[in-house]
């Protein structure tokens, strides 16, 4: 038996990360509520949410630059929220990589090698090979202003994995790249940590960068985990209606259940939910035109308004008094009246919120 004194070691099935109960406020706004979660070894999870979720708090609290009112974080079996933030095995890659304007790039990925003491031949070594597993090789005797924002964003990368860290936290890196180079580092920044193999904590506003980046999305609203899922599940399966809103398109089909049918405005269908009303969250490529499936739930609709998307495009389709979006092909002619069906299991019920107000 293990010294009373000696904390566990992790398992192959204990989490490097576990967030436990989490709480902050900032004077009388509080910030985060209550939150728990887990981060596997190797797991690549993006902390989701729009402006003021708490995202970047849950973050810096993560890292030690903010401290918690209440809760405990632990990483591989050791208290992480009582340590200064230097001695954690956490390194941080900011909106703002923060690089030395004055340094070269090999200097500014040697510096916090230089500053532990390192002997030259070591430091030599190390910064050659995160420089090379970066692409930036070429590029070491450069100074930051002399190079990209895609390259800067390596050298920041490079910088903080070259102390190996155990976890590496990124608070919104790609959000100064434009539109171009950040689709480029999207696929680049999680090849990069297939390969390296560290746990990645990523922050981020924007949706489609998570769901193309993640294993799994922690999506927070007001300082509460609305979802935690993986990105397949959290869109196909959102659990509360603002998951399923602000993960993509949705129609928000408020019915009432009767005797085995829920009826939205002129639309109906079967269901086996009890008696009473429901929330049913319906992707706007899950309607379709009509193809006479005996199982399909087919209407009637007329486009108000088409929106390009290049491959596809949104349509505004008024059926009665319900205005519904609708995806299709771009190539597709489409005007006027139109039969529409979609199938009872692509609605997807849905509770109001997962947030206490």
């Amino acid at each position: 038996m293990a010294p009373a004194d000696q904390q566990p070691q992790p398992s192959a099935t204990t989490p490097l990360l576990s967030i436990r109960n989490i709480a902050k406020s900032f004077g009388k706004t509080s910030v985060l509520r209550d939150i728990s979660l887990d981060v596997a070894a190797g797991e690549f999870l993006t902390i989701l949410g729009e402006s003021g979720s708490g995202k970047t708090t849950l973050l810096r609290i993560i890292a030690g630059f903010e401290s918690a009112d209440f809760g405990e974080v632990w990483m591989a079996g050791e208290r992480l929220d009582t340590m200064p933030p230097y001695k954690r095995r956490v390194n941080t890659v900011f909106q703002h990589y923060a690089l030395f304007p004055h340094l070269t790039v090999f200097e500014n990925v040697a510096y916090g090698l230089q500053i532990a003491g390192r002997a030259k031949s070591e430091i030599e070594q190390r910064v050659t090979e995160a420089l090379a597993r970066v692409k930036m090789s070429s590029f070491a005797a450069a100074r930051p202003a002399n190079i990209s924002g895609g390259q800067q964003q390596r050298v920041a990368l490079a910088r903080a994995l070259i102390n190996q860290p155990k976890l590496l936290l990124l608070d919104e890196p790609l959000s100064a790249l434009d539109a171009n180079l950040r689709r480029q580092m999207q696929i680049e920044l999680k090849s990069m940590q297939r390969e390296v193999g560290i746990s990645f904590v990523f922050v981020t506003h924007d949706q489609d960068e998570a769901m193309v980046m993640s294993d799994r999305i922690a999506l927070l609203r007001m300082g509460q985990l609305e979802q935690v899922a993986t990105p397949r599940e959290i869109y196909r399966y959102p659990a509360t209606a603002y998951a399923a809103q602000f993960i993509g398109h949705t129609n928000l089909l408020r019915a009432e259940v009767k005797s085995g049918l829920a009826r939205s405005h002129s639309l109906s269908w079967s269901t086996s939910l009890p008696d009473g009303p429901a929330l049913f969250s319906l992707r706007p490529e899950d309607i379709r035109p009509a193809s006479g499936a005996a199982s399909a739930v087919s209407f009637r609709g007329r486009v108000k308004q088409r929106v390009f998307h290049g491959a596809t495009e949104l349509l505004q389709v008024e059926s009665g008094d319900l205005l519904l979006t609708i995806r299709i092909a771009g190539k597709e002619q489409t005007a006027g009246e139109l039969q529409l069906e979609f199938f009872t299991q692509d609605a997807v019920l849905v509770r109001e919120s997962a947030v206490r107000t």
